[in-house]
């Protein structure tokens, strides 16, 4: 079982920035984040690998947010950068066991946080 506890939610003005982080207490193929707003499904936001780093976004965020990792410290990072009022949901990291699979899909994920706000004031 692997335990994954975020931080660096909050409120900040469009065109501000957050960083969040999420600690995990093993080591784990890759790690995503994934956000969900009211009303709305949870979507895909960024995603790492721990071995090559290798990383992938959703299309609206690129150039914006920018995942990263810490292996000394099994810590990922997301820092988002021009934030939008569209971007303001719960955010959450989740760790996938297992490699090959598609790291954009809710479902290949095995383990979640417990999410943190965001919120964007326009």
């Amino acid at each position: 079982q692997v335990q994954l506890v975020e931080s660096g939610g909050g409120l900040v003005q469009a065109g501000g920035s957050l960083r969040l982080s999420c600690a995990a207490s093993g080591r784990t193929f890759g790690m995503g984040w994934f956000r969900q707003a009211p009303g709305k499904e949870r979507e895909f936001v960024a995603a790492i690998h721990w071995s090559g780093g290798t990383t992938y976004y959703l299309d609206s965020v690129k150039g914006r947010f920018t995942v990263s990792r810490d292996n000394a410290k099994n810590t990922i990072y997301l820092q988002m950068n021009s934030l939008e009022p569209e971007d303001t949901a719960v955010y959450y990291c989740a760790a996938m066991r297992r490699t090959g699979r598609d790291m954009r899909i809710t479902g290949n994920y095995e383990y979640w946080g417990q999410g943190t706000q965001v919120t964007v004031s326009s």
